[in-house]
């Protein structure tokens, strides 16, 4: 795991170059504390530069960059490919010096070429491949999208790449200006979707992809060799018909080895547990292959709407882990509140942010890779909307008045006196958390003429758009007929939300720490078996993540986890009523809203009425805030990582 750089100049060589390079390197230092390396081709103005944050074969034979043996190619490489071990037994010609993937990866790229290698790597990885006899610059991310790679170039045309933004940024001759675009479509889902980036001058790779550059000024070749939408649509055309005991089965045996996999380290490892679904799965197969108790993380809140971690420990408890467990008082978490703009060096604003960056935080005092369990949602079924999305689509044929109205009476109550309601009717009514933002999305959706219309309800915040002069975003993937309407959210999800959402907030958290995080369900092979599992085996019974519930039942009584899901989140609403008021007041001031290209007016109604009336508007402020607090940090020039950011919590 690292931050890799570059720069493919036109003009540039020699020491100037080095050094402007260094600057773009080590401004990702907080991704690799442990090393630091540089490679030029001189003939040309290309400099390759990596931080390292040691994991496997911790020797200086890791470092990178790094020449493949026959000295054709050089490269820096963000990651690790878990099954190199394995790569290594089909290359028995082969001659290794030391014991680290980034020597297996160039191997196996020199006995099948780039596209061969990659179709036989399991992994996570940003890969930058300088080709010194094609002359050829390569930047390939990985199929799901869990390491992130920028590239952009500047005013005179040089070639600059980065696995953060802010690399792109030191340079003088980068072009800041926002994106309009990407603006619009970070307050359709509260982040930025690849390929677009908050600056005009650079772009995300987008998952999946290799881009092949053969100058700096040329417009690079874009290959896709592999597509989670394609995987979907073949997995939909060949559903397992194996009975439901034998494809539990293979999606268990999958998941196990994906899981062994990612144990492989030299240095010492954990993993998170909220004490939910998936994260309780990957933390109970990891501990039946570990020889000794496997160290486990959570955060708790004092507030009990918002802690899960009785059950966390609970489940650590019967799997028999080493379990650190903090309760984070709302001070504390708010502390990390400043911090957000430059940890996330791009508009982010979903507000688990917080206390993902919290437990990864606590679980670096003690080991330097964690094990994750983000994926089963989108996979197998576990959000809501995915239980909502059929009879949503059916009430689409409802006349557009009718559906109208009934909208109009969901939002007739604002969220706050919905969820005093639901909490005067429980029991009889089952436990719902936040059930009046539920039915106020529920609302929106009614009022929509399409499922792409209804997926953007049930996402975004603002409607109208606060941006000025909004540029129109289409963010529909080409997913082509889906089964139904449930499959088809649960791609789009996979599409966008999952690799710039959920995995840029985990990516950034962590890395802010330098802590390496795996996520096991999101194994390719484990992704392409899921999209071929029947419907029926992830949705049953009005709840989502069946066949993962049964796979987790052999090992934990339902009693431990079977309970709604209350995902990772924190009070923003009362904290913007509250002790962050002042906070978001400096960011919200009409002008500095205005000169930004927002609309002051609407905004700032929307946050009078969030102070003065019952409505609660908060993830909705969020996004601005976020954006602003952003737009501040990069406006003064801030430009190094923030300091302390790794300061050890007590448990």
């Amino acid at each position: 795991m690292c931050g890799i750089s570059g720069i493919w100049s036109i003009e540039g060589r020699g020491d100037a170059l080095r050094a402007r390079a260094a600057v773009m390197r080590d401004s990702l230092a907080h991704r690799g504390p442990d090393d630091a390396g540089e490679w030029e081709d001189a003939t040309c103005g290309l400099v390759l530069g990596q931080r390292r944050l040691s994991i496997l074969d911790l020797s200086p034979l890791g470092h990178q960059p790094m020449m493949s043996a026959s000295s054709r190619y050089v490269v820096v490489f963000n990651g690790e490919i878990y099954n190199h071990l394995r790569i290594r037994e089909d290359l028995p010609d082969a001659r290794f010096r030391g014991t680290s993937d980034t020597e297996t990866l160039l191997a196996a790229i020199e006995r099948w070429g780039l596209e061969g290698a990659l179709s036989r790597f399991v992994g996570m990885f940003a890969i930058a491949l300088w080709d010194r006899e094609a002359r050829t610059l390569q930047l390939v991310r990985d199929r799901v999208g869990i390491k992130p790679l920028y590239w952009g170039r500047t005013t005179r045309g040089d070639l600059l790449f980065g696995s953060e933004l802010r690399a792109l940024r030191t340079h003088p001759e980068f072009d800041t200006t926002i994106d309009r675009e990407a603006l619009t479509a970070y307050f359709e889902t509260s982040c930025v979707p690849a390929p677009l980036s908050i600056h005009r001058a650079a772009r995300k790779l987008e998952p999946g992809t290799i881009l092949t550059f053969h100058s700096p000024r040329r417009d690079p070749r874009a290959t896709r060799y592999w597509r989670v939408e394609d995987v979907a649509r073949d997995g939909a055309r060949d559903w397992l018909r194996d009975s439901e005991p034998e494809i539990l089965e293979r999606i268990e045996e999958t998941l196990r080895d994906a899981v062994r996999l990612r144990l492989l380290s030299d240095v010492p490892l954990g993993a998170f547990l909220s004490g939910g679904i998936d994260s309780s799965l990957v933390v109970a197969i990891a501990q039946e292959l570990s020889t000794e108790p496997l160290r486990t993380y959570s955060i708790g809140s004092t507030d009990a709407a918002y802690d899960e971690s009785g059950f966390a420990s609970e489940v650590a408890r019967r799997l028999g882990t080493r379990h650190t467990a903090l309760t984070v008082r709302d001070a504390e978490a708010r502390e990390i509140v400043p911090q957000l703009a430059s940890i996330y060096d791009e508009p982010f604003a979903d507000s688990s942010q917080i206390p993902t960056f919290l437990v990864s935080r606590l679980a670096r005092n003690d080991v330097t890779v964690a094990l994750s369990g983000d994926g089963g949602d989108e996979l197998f079924g576990g959000y809501n909307r995915y239980l909502w999305a059929p009879r949503l689509a059916r009430v689409q044929s409802v006349p557009r008045t009718a559906r109208r109205v009934a909208a109009a009476a969901l939002e007739l109550l604002p969220t706050s006196a919905w969820d005093s309601v639901h909490a005067h009717l429980s029991p009889p009514l089952p436990p719902v958390r936040l059930v009046g933002d539920k039915l106020h999305k529920g609302a929106r959706a009614l009022r929509t003429s399409s499922l792409d219309e209804m997926y953007a309800a049930l996402r975004r915040q603002w409607w109208p758009s606060p941006v000025l002069d909004v540029l129109t975003h289409d963010e529909s993937p080409r997913t082509g007929r889906m089964v139904d309407a449930a499959h088809a959210l649960m791609v789009r999800d996979a599409v966008g939300y999952l690799p710039d959402d959920i995995l840029t907030k985990v990516d950034r958290a962590s890395m802010a720490v330098a802590l390496e995080a795996r996520v096991p369900i999101l194994d390719h092979r484990v992704v392409e078996l899921a999209w071929r599992v029947p419907m029926r085996m992830k949705i049953r019974d009005r709840k989502g993540k069946w066949a993962l519930r049964e796979l987790l039942a052999k090992r934990l009584p339902r009693d431990v986890f079977e309970r709604p899901k209350t995902g990772f989140s924190v009070p923003v609403g009362a904290w913007l009523r509250g002790p962050l008021r002042d906070w978001a007041e400096s960011l919200l001031d009409a002008k500095s809203l205005a000169s930004v290209g927002l609309d002051a007016r609407l905004v700032r109604t929307r946050w009078k009425a969030h102070q003065e009336g019952p409505a609660d508007a908060g993830l909705a402020l969020w996004d601005v805030l976020a954006f602003a607090a952003w737009h501040r940090e990069i406006t003064r020039g801030a430009r190094a990582e923030p300091r302390d950011l790794s300061a050890r919590s007590s448990a």
